[in-house]
Order: C-alpha cells, then sequence, then structure tokens
C-alpha cells in the first residue's frame, strides 16, 4: 500500500497544469505600437529618471533577480505577444500606406472610429459627391485589414481562440490613440470629439 500511495504521489507531483490565459496587458503594449507605427506617432518621450538614490536602485535590483529566480523562464514568456510574421508585416504596411488618406477625412470629420475598433463614414452627406466613393473605399480596404490583423496577430500566436479578446483590446486602443479632433464612438454609441 506504502508503494502504491508513493507511486500516487509521484504520479500527481509529475502533473503540471499550464494555463493558457490571454496576455492583456502584453496585448495592449501591441496594439500601441502597431496604432502609433501606422500614424507615424512621435516616438515615445523619454521617462523622467527616477529621484531613487543608488542604494535603492541596487536593492530593487537585488528584489528583480530573487524573484527571476522563482519565475521560471517559461512562465515568463507566457506574457509575450507576437506581432511580427510575414503576413502581420504586409499588412502594417498597407495600413501605414492608407493613413495619409485617412488622416485628412479623420480630421475634416467625415469618418469617426466607432466603439468595435472598425471606422465608419460618419457625415456621409457632408463628403464632397467627388470624393464618396473614395472615402468608403477607403473605410471598407481599412477595416478588411483590421479584421485580417487581428486574425493574424491570433495565428501567430498559436491561439486563433484569442481573435475576439485581440479584437477587444485593439478597439480600445485604437479610440485612445485616436488625435485631437477625431471623431470617435463610446460604447453607448454617442460621438464624441477627442
Amino acid at each position: 500500500m506504502k508503494k502504491f500511495s508513493l507511486f500516487g504521489a509521484l504520479l500527481l507531483s509529475a502533473c503540471v497544469t499550464i494555463n493558457i490565459y490571454f496576455p492583456a496587458a502584453a496585448a495592449e503594449k501591441a496594439a500601441d505600437e502597431i496604432i502609433k507605427d501606422i500614424q507615424n506617432a512621435a516616438p515615445a518621450k523619454p521617462e523622467p529618471k527616477s529621484a531613487l538614490d543608488a542604494d535603492h536602485a541596487e536593492l530593487y535590483r537585488w528584489i528583480d533577480v530573487a524573484v527571476g529566480t522563482f519565475i521560471s523562464n517559461a512562465e515568463a514568456a507566457e506574457a509575450d505577444l507576437s506581432i511580427d510574421s510575414a503576413e502581420i508585416r504586409q499588412l502594417r504596411a498597407s495600413m501605414e500606406k492608407r493613413f495619409a488618406a485617412l488622416q485628412p477625412n479623420y480630421a475634416a470629420g467625415y469618418i469617426g472610429i466607432k466603439s468595435d475598433g472598425f471606422l465608419t463614414v460618419r457625415e456621409g452627406a457632408n463628403v464632397p459627391l467627388k470624393e464618396r466613393n473614395q472615402v468608403t473605399k477607403l473605410v471598407a480596404a481599412e477595416n478588411k485589414d483590421r479584421q485580417s490583423l487581428y486574425q493574424a496577430i491570433a495565428n501567430a500566436n498559436g491561439h486563433p481562440e484569442w481573435l475576439e479578446q485581440i479584437k477587444s483590446t485593439f478597439a480600445a486602443r485604437w479610440i485612445s490613440n485616436a488625435q485631437a479632433g477625431w471623431w470617435v464612438q463610446s460604447s453607448n454609441g454617442s460621438w464624441k470629439q477627442k
């Protein structure tokens, strides 16, 4: 009986449960990086230097090393989100190129960012007649690329089931990264100008 319980204990200790969770913080960071690249945003401002003296900085470095000792690399790697594949690079390039044509339409209020992160022609009647078809095509192409980008990110990370979470994360980040003067839709459906 003792052998059996020892064997059972060894068997149980050998079982490892790996929780695959959606890395929300990594997704937000990736979304911000992609959006800022597309919008040709200025590089992030350097963070102000810490007022910590050298002793405190050394203490925090040792704490970081100690924590890193107990957390395996596999656990740390789970929080990463890959945004580099041939398909993702191609979609980003397409969106970066299109942004120059979209920007004046954002500024004029002709298009806006819906609460789901996709674009819409907001003021279709106000768009000059000769430009309406072009604006509609730009919005459709951008929305198609956004949907493809979200799927490509989910696929690149081996989790196609993350599509809706990636889409939701990007929606919030598109609105957050909207430039002053652009129109964005809130979750209740109302529009406001940033």
